[in-house]
């Protein structure tokens, strides 16, 4: 296909499995079908305890929802193109079909990081403030809390589908990933794209970034309240209902960051590095944020065990 200089878009982009591992694709859906399967029932477990069990209708666990409900959008985001991949070898994506996936993956991703951060509030607030916790998060401020990360996720990343849409695309229409991705698309352009890029890496540090920033600050100050507790029992005890939410932001960060700089510098990086740096950051948090909370939380391993029960008896 030769460039002529008019604008053209493709009908549709053609998606890549794993590189160099094609011919294995059936075999390598079976972990991934594992890890969407503990994804959708562990999350789906996660909202059906805690909106079943009175005594878990606090503030922690109502983030904890949230993140369970993004977790299964980021999971049912992903899961039709790639087992549609590994399975089927279903590479091709309507243009349009691709920028909703892209629109919808990249606003769940700023929707997490956000609870990620609500959830540290949360923990800085219950440790450093104790008496006063009920009082500063109660239902309405969670649910504005909430609500409030929905709309900055939505608004914010609303021009990028049309800042792509403007784009004139040089005929090349291979993604690197079996989804869809706003720098892999867009470097797929012949046209100028520095507003993208520009705008793109504005929203990632105004929100994402800051997400982090304050969540480091809030476990600084968690740390300093527990180094001035009395007892080394009241430290552990107050540091260990932080486990989780550590994990689950280390899980969620490091793969993202890793991917956002690959897209943006690592020209040399090797393809299949690219494409096991994608999947961590988008199928591993959704499947094992439940089973981290389901073992480290007191509270759901025991309604889960009483609801089993019930359920036998």
């Amino acid at each position: 296909w030769e460039f002529n200089g008019s604008f053209y878009q493709p009908s549709a982009f053609l998606m890549m499995g794993i590189p160099g591992l094609e011919a294995l694709h059936p075999w390598i859906s079976i972990p991934f079908c594992a890890l969407y399967l503990t994804a959708l029932l562990g999350n789906c477990v996660i909202l059906f305890i805690i909106s079943t069990t009175p005594s878990l209708h606090e503030p922690m666990y109502y983030f904890l929802s949230m993140l369970a409900l993004t977790d299964l959008g980021l999971a049912l985001c992903t899961l039709p193109t790639t087992l549609g991949l590994l399975w089927f070898n279903a590479r091709s994506i309507a243009f349009d079909a691709c920028l909703t996936q892209m629109y919808f993956i990249h606003i769940l991703s700023f929707i997490e990081s956000s609870v990620l951060l609500a959830m540290a509030f949360d923990r800085f607030v219950a440790i450093s403030h104790p008496l006063r916790h009920a009082a500063i998060l109660t239902g309405r401020t969670v649910l504005k809390i909430g609500l409030a990360i929905v709309l900055r996720g939505t608004v914010s990343l609303l021009p990028i589908p049309f800042l792509l849409k403007r784009l004139t695309y040089c005929g090349r229409t291979e993604l690197s990933h079996s989804f869809c991705f706003h720098p892999d698309i867009m470097n797929l352009a012949c046209a100028d794209i520095k507003v993208n890029v520009f705008y793109g890496m504005i929203i990632l540090l105004s929100t994402v970034g800051m997400d982090f920033v304050f969540i480091v600050l809030s476990y600084v100050l968690i740390v300093r309240t527990v180094v001035s507790l009395t007892t080394k029992e009241e430290c552990l005890k107050a540091l260990n209902t932080c486990v989780s939410h550590i994990c689950a932001v280390l899980l969620f960060f490091i793969p993202m960051v890793g991917l956002s700089m690959i897209h943006r510098f690592g020209r040399n990086v090797p393809p299949l590095v690219n494409t096991l740096v994608a999947y961590t950051y988008l199928i591993i948090p959704p499947a094992l944020n439940p089973v981290i909370y389901s073992i480290k939380s007191t509270h759901i391993r025991e309604a889960l065990l009483r609801t089993l029960c019930r359920k036998r008896g």
